[in-house]
């Protein structure tokens, strides 16, 4: 099995690019669901969905902030602060799409070798038994429209998706005919540290 490359949170969010990013009228109506930010450890390759083909790997990573503030405080910091940056042009691309929120993860093409074409159309989400294909896609890096990684760089960008994906349950990656399942096992790991995060955040706890 091909070793993932090992990538800086804090490089990999602002060298942009899952996944969910919620309307500021959605987010305002579920913050009393969500824990405090600040007191996550979790590393973004904890939570981030990955696969690869022979010559190209794929992560996705949920921009939910009920997933994001499970990190460390730099790597949610970053991730939250690439969402904000982006606000105006997901809420524009929600209402093209005839939606009030989209879910938004951050993708990342890597190149395991040089010169490697990549098709940014072929990243779908299954969520509870319905395939969804993006409805929008933000570039983050220079060059995407070249739609090429050479071995070792990174193409990164927010996909947008329709709000029936589920981030909170599980569901599946695909790039072309590849298929990542691993979110079920992501989730576990999402819970646990959400207690903990809970716990932290007590007055009076260290």
């Amino acid at each position: 099995m091909r070793s993932w490359p090992s990538w800086s949170d804090r490089a990999a969010a602002l060298g942009a690019a899952a996944l969910v990013l919620l309307a500021p009228a959605r987010l305002a109506a579920q913050s009393g669901d969500m824990p405090p930010a600040g007191f996550g450890t979790l590393r973004q390759d904890q939570i981030a969905v990955r696969l690869s083909t022979d010559n190209l790997a794929v992560r996705a990573l949920p921009l939910d902030e009920r997933i994001i503030r499970m990190l460390s405080p730099d790597a949610y910091r970053s991730l939250h602060e690439l969402a904000l940056s982006r606000a105006a042009d997901i809420a524009l691309a929600a209402r093209g799409a005839g939606h009030d929120s989209l879910v938004a993860f951050l993708v990342t093409f890597f190149g395991l070798q040089p010169q490697v074409r990549f098709n940014p159309d072929q990243v779908y989400v299954s969520s509870q038994n319905r395939l969804f294909r993006p409805v929008g896609i933000l570039p983050l890096t220079p060059g995407w429209s070249e739609y090429q990684v050479d071995q070792r760089q990174q193409a990164v960008a927010i996909y947008l998706f329709e709000p029936g994906v589920d981030v909170l349950r599980p569901f599946q990656v695909s790039y072309g005919t590849v298929t990542a399942d691993s979110w079920d096992s992501a989730l576990r790991v999402i819970d646990a540290e959400r207690a903990r995060v809970r716990s932290r955040a007590r007055p009076g706890q260290p």
